[in-house]
């Protein structure tokens, strides 16, 4: 039996010894460098194309507010970009010692990885969701798509770009309200070296370091090298671990000259320890679903440090990314950027997971809880790699044509992106765990992973063209007009085995191929008018579209249940936005605010009645965003934000589990904070306070369960002493009155994922 289905749709077009062994390999050998040099501090690295740091008129670099988002496809300044971009620079998420994406995102409201899974399933890496709708698909390295769900470590980062809203002009296919670019560290004509060794709650230990050195200063060029080991427990949970290690050499030519060329390199290993959360027993708005088990509502909660997996368990990722930038500038003023890149992610994963329903709670005893026990029926078994191969040509030119000034950005994006899933047998059967008291290094019966035969693969071929203008007015109007053509071949093929059910007349086991394809053109644009009211403050109207066809995450379905067949038309999102951007305290302070509303249609659901799925779903997401970064003082630097998210369902059925009109895992309030104040003698205070609205979860017909995840405070403090030129120390404190709350919850609302306890953490910051 073989299922094939075409679809062409307008075809026309490490212990404390061993992190310390690995930093001192990489510090003492450069130890005779220490000395500061001469003309790297004259440097203003003019010419570097991004700039460790850059100093200009002997103007002091702000750590927390940036000047530009760094796509090439954003030429103003963020006070004159019409639309919410957020960005989060390395000074700022290092001061907070945040060592992941998901950690580094808290710098912005309403952001996070809110939803665990469903199904026993557990989602791992930078499930990242944002305005309401899963945004993990829509994460880019240096402009380029990185698919995975993988944790991905910020040691080689320099800054993070949050663009909120429509970004199909920008990225092309993608997430409806927004895509997150992380822009790697690259090599300057400064001589500079940085080390960290940090220790601290749940036997954490890591160490990292960030060396640039200059090769030859008349050619231009010159060495960056960083590097990562870490090993550290989970101050949440028991047994859950993090072990990575990382190198990221870069080599850059031509500095100095109209020419510069990045060669960079990213490998990336980790051995860790999945975590499938805790049940939500007892937490408040659970009962007991089960009239035969009436003693579990009221049952006391369980420990949120238990764990429920085997010392057996493991998330194992390889990953290997390979980048050639080229930027030329012509004697015209005309800039030209090419990218390439090569990146290769493998990621092989073993959970002990639980459904945590009431029918998987064995109670010999209904009156003695140390009796009860949770039973573990599900091995999950994940082998994926994905695979990318993409080259991105951007050239940019500055046309003046009587009172217009135009700022015009073309480009052309090729990219092949490739994912790849083996089925396995033999995971083994687990012993049930004692609710209350459970045992990770319990036997595992069977354990034998063998391949099953059944597997996936698809690919996507994508090729991309773009232009966007911008049109200066005077000194106070400036107008936006862009446009994009996606065209993309999609195949997927699949080898399910048989069942008694599937395939009735063929012997159980027997291999079923099916292939499908699907072909398309996805159209999107933006439009904006902005007004200077001031040379450093602006007002602004801007409407963006954006496309996501089925099969976005290499995943196509032949089954008219589902939204990845390719019979279905692209979702289609819409953003209108109004704000507002002021620049004070002689540009050192920006304040951005802004009302938006979002509107996705063709959203495929099932008919609660007939139970068919049709394409008549219709969602919105309207709120107001609030943001100030940079310094009040010299002294006194503040990043915050804050957001209200009105969510619901225009058309079609409810998606939340308590029935409410408005959208799963999104907070309607959420607020941020983080500010410092630098006293005499070298000491740094400061601190923040986070906020999370209650989450909403999915309905899947579960009962019994909490419909939400509650709201909760969060305060962490930062205290920094600067030793010497040559060393600091920062220690940081999370959780600072030990709140106990639910970081994320599953779509049944069986499990969750607790927040962590108090904890803390000491680094030695060196400097050479």
């Amino acid at each position: 039996m073989r299922t094939s289905i075409t679809s062409r749709k307008h075809l026309s077009p490490s212990t404390p010894r061993r992190a310390g062994a690995a930093l001192a390999m990489l510090v003492l050998p450069l130890a005779g460098h220490a000395a500061p040099d001469p003309d790297a501090a004259a440097d203003a690295d003019a010419g570097a194309g991004r700039p460790h740091r850059v100093h200009v008129n002997g103007a002091r670099e702000n750590d927390y507010k940036a000047e530009h988002a760094q796509s090439s496809k954003y030429t103003e300044k963020l006070v004159d970009t019409p639309q919410t971009v957020i960005v989060i620079k390395k000074e700022l998420f290092e001061q907070q010692g945040a060592t992941t994406l998901t950690e580094a995102l808290r710098n912005t409201p309403g952001v996070g990885t809110f939803f665990l899974g469903e199904n026993g399933s557990t989602n791992t890496g930078d499930a990242v969701y944002m305005r309401g709708f899963d945004t993990s698909g829509s994460l880019f390295v240096d402009g380029i798509r990185d698919i995975g769900s993988i944790s991905r470590d910020v040691f080689n980062i320099e800054q993070i770009d949050v663009l909120k809203g429509p970004a199909g002009t920008d990225t092309g296919r993608g997430a409806p309200t927004g895509s997150i670019n992380l822009n790697t560290k690259q090599p300057t004509l400064k001589n500079t070296g940085d080390a960290s060794l940090t220790v601290g709650s749940a036997d954490r230990v890591r160490g990292t370091a960030d060396i640039n050195r200059v090769i030859d200063r008349e050619s231009g060029i010159a060495f960056r090298l960083n590097v990562l080991d870490q090993r550290a427990g989970n101050p949440a949970r028991d047994a859950v671990r993090d072990k990575r290690w990382a190198i990221a050499p870069s080599l850059a030519f031509g500095l100095h000259g109209p020419t510069h060329v990045y060669l960079d390199y990213l490998h990336v290993k980790q051995d860790n320890r999945p975590d499938g959360g805790v049940p939500t027993i007892g937490l408040p708005g659970y009962r007991s679903p089960d009239a035969t088990r009436p003693f579990l509502t009221g049952a006391a909660p369980v420990d949120p440090q238990n764990f429920y997996g085997a010392l057996s368990d493991y998330d194992k990722v390889t990953a290997d990314m390979a980048t050639a930038i080229i930027e030329h500038e012509f004697r015209n003023g005309m800039r030209l950027k090419n990218t390439s890149r090569y990146g290769k992610t493998k990621q092989f994963y073993l959970l002990s997971a639980f459904m945590g329903s009431a029918a998987n709670i064995i109670a010999p005893s209904a009156t003695d809880p140390s009796t009860w026990s949770l039973a573990r029926t599900i091995r999950t078994v994940k082998d994926q790699e994905n695979t990318v191969l993409a080259n991105q040509t951007t050239l940019t030119a500055d046309v003046d044509t009587g009172t217009l000034r135009h700022t015009l950005v073309a480009g052309l994006d090729l990219s092949n992106e490739k994912q790849s899933n083996r089925s396995y047998v033999g995971g083994g059967t687990l012993a049930p765990a004692n609710l209350y008291r459970p045992d990770p290094a319990l036997p595992i019966a069977g354990l034998n992973l063998q391949p099953s035969g059944a597997r996936t693969r698809g690919e996507s071929a994508t090729e991309s063209g773009y232009l966007l203008d911008t049109i200066k007015l005077g000194d106070q109007w400036i107008f936006n007009a862009s446009a994009r053509l996606d065209h993309f071949d999609t195949t997927y093929d699949a080898i399910a085995l048989s069942t008694a059910t599937s395939a009735p007349t063929l012997p159980v086991g027997t291999p079923v191929p099916t292939h499908i394809e699907l072909s398309d053109n996805l159209v999107s644009g933006k439009v904006s008018a902005l007004y200077k009211p001031t040379a450093n403050s602006s007002v602004y109207a801007l409407w963006a579209n954006s496309r996501n066809p089925p099969g976005s995450n290499l995943a196509l379905s032949a089954s008219a249940n589902s939204a990845a067949n390719p019979i279905y038309d692209p979702q289609v999102s819409t953003t209108t936005e109004l704000g507002a951007k002021w620049e004070v305290f002689d540009r050192r302070l920006g304040l951005n605010a802004a009302l938006y509303r979002t509107d996705v249609k063709n959203e495929v659901e099932q008919d609660p009645v007939d139970l068919k799925y049709y394409q008549t779903g219709k969602k919105r997401v309207q709120g107001i965003e609030l943001a100030v970064t940079g310094e009040i003082t010299r002294a006194w630097s503040i990043n915050a934000g804050y957001t209200y998210m009105d969510t619901s369902i225009e058309a079609g059925k409810l998606v939340t589990a308590s029935g409410a009109n408005a959208l799963s895992y999104t907070p309607k309030q959420a607020f941020t904070s983080w500010t410092t104040y630098k006293l005499a003698h070298g000491l740094t205070l400061g601190g923040g306070v986070r906020y999370q609205g209650k989450l909403l979860r999915g309905t899947d017909g579960a009962v019994g369960t909490p419909a939400y995840a509650d709201s909760y405070w969060v305060a962490d403090a930062v205290a920094d002493y600067r030793v010497n030129r040559w060393l600091d120390l920062r220690l940081n404190v999370y959780n600072l009155f030990d709140k106990e709350y639910v970081a994320s919850i599953n779509k049944s609302g069986y499990r969750y994922t607790p927040g962590a306890p108090r904890w803390a953490s000491l680094t030695a910051n060196f400097h050479f």
